[in-house]
């Protein structure tokens, strides 16, 4: 794409489609080759645990597939097709880019916990390493109570403190237990295929390198904040690194309208002619996980609320961006209430401006999925937030 200025409205289309919104739905069997397709357009997908609705990790999932097998991450985990490292917050990352992250797991760690348990008790993390190899794989939660060969194990508190610095290290990986979402920590020799072990590690000036053309490939077109902030890396020893893949013509450097600061482009990125989306995103979906982003690219204000006082929100509790075509046009606050078998949303709000009835014809949709999806028989539409009418209409008829 050989352009050198882009209007606010061809860097959505581009972002999104780089995103994965302008590839099809599946329309038949949904299996790991679609959460593959996924992943080479996310690159990553970050963990919460937060489970109103549905642990965020599957959000991304549904937004670009539609309803899907809800064991696709633990079973593509279990493959060993993901691993769980510190990359976007905590996240899963495919295995083959294990070697790009190997740099700072060979870094100390910063973690004021980890100096003071070291300096408390020497050996001590080796002592918890070697117990893991010899008795197997174990969950924090479980340490205070389980009796290996070596007799009872470590207090809890000191424990995880020595599973978290394995973890950090790549000492040891973890799998989620998908009852409890608990990680069971293991050797990572024994979690990570061979194959992906023994690729070489690359000097942390290329795997850094490597890591800012992916997130350029993942947004498609963004600012160096942008493309740090991917991968959570700093800026400063980045910015030579973005002048190298300018110059090799990896990325293009552009402006984009209204946007203060310059912006690249990757070469391969893609600009369709139009996007038609209809999607519920989780509040950590890459489209929307970095707030200045979002609002110099949609001019979508969007804060988590969670921690706020509820008397405080404005919005609610697990509020969902709603991406329709190439905007976000509103938020809807939900919940998933398993116990009454409904799919509550607490109030549906649109941006000013927006065609609200047709948002709402093609989201009601979107909201009945949801809920086959998770199982629950009914969408209960709270009338609160300008979409919720139009919104509980097409629903009762239906």
């Amino acid at each position: 794409m050989a352009v050198e200025r882009l209007s606010l409205a061809q860097a959505r289309r581009i972002a999104l489609a780089a995103q994965g919104f302008t590839d099809p739905r599946p329309t038949g069997r949904v299996d790991r080759r679609h959460l593959r397709r996924v992943l080479d357009r996310m690159g990553l997908i970050q963990i919460d645990s937060v489970n109103v609705l549905v642990r965020s990790q599957e959000l991304p999932l549904f937004a670009r597939l539609g309803p899907h097998p809800r064991s696709l991450i633990h079973d593509a985990t279990v493959a060993g097709d993901l691993f769980e490292y510190w990359v976007h917050e905590a996240s899963h990352v495919p295995t083959r880019h294990h070697h790009l992250h190997r740099w700072q797991m060979a870094r100390d760690h910063k973690w004021s916990k980890y100096w003071d348990l070291a300096q408390r008790r020497p050996g001590y993390i080796d002592e918890v390493r070697r117990r893991i190899e010899l008795d197997g794989p174990v969950a924090a939660g479980d340490l205070s109570e389980r009796v290996g060969k070596k007799g009872t194990w470590w207090d809890w508190d000191d424990a995880k403190v020595a599973l978290e610095h394995l973890f950090w290290k790549g000492e040891v990986s973890a799998i989620r237990r998908p009852s409890d979402f608990a990680r069971i920590y293991d050797l990572t020799e024994r979690v990570l295929p061979a194959q992906v072990l023994a690729t070489p590690t690359p000097p942390e000036h290329e795997a850094r390198k490597e890591l800012l053309l992916l997130a350029a490939q993942h947004h498609g077109v963004g600012t160096m904040t942008d493309l740090t902030d991917y991968h959570r890396q700093k800026n400063a020893p980045c910015k030579p690194l973005l002048d190298e893949l300018v110059e090799e013509g990896r990325l293009l450097p552009v402006t984009v309208e209204g946007w203060s600061k310059p912006a690249y482009l990757h070469a391969d990125a893609k600009l369709p002619r139009r996007v038609e989306a209809c999607a519920l995103l989780s509040p950590f979906d890459p489209v929307c996980w970095h707030r200045d982003r979002n609002e110099r690219l949609f001019g979508f204000h969007y804060r988590i609320e969670i921690y706020t006082p509820a008397p405080k929100r404005i919005y609610g509790y697990y509020v969902l961006p709603v991406l329709w075509g190439d905007s976000l046009v509103g938020r809807l606050d939900m919940k998933a209430d398993r116990k009454a078998g409904v799919l509550r949303v607490h109030g549906a709000f649109a941006e000013p401006g927006v065609p609200i009835d047709d948002i709402a014809h093609d989201l009601a949709a979107e909201l009945r999925a949801m809920a086959d999806w998770l199982d629950l028989d009914t969408v209960d539409v709270q009338p609160r937030g300008e979409l919720a009418p139009a919104l509980r209409g097409y629903l009762a008829h239906h």
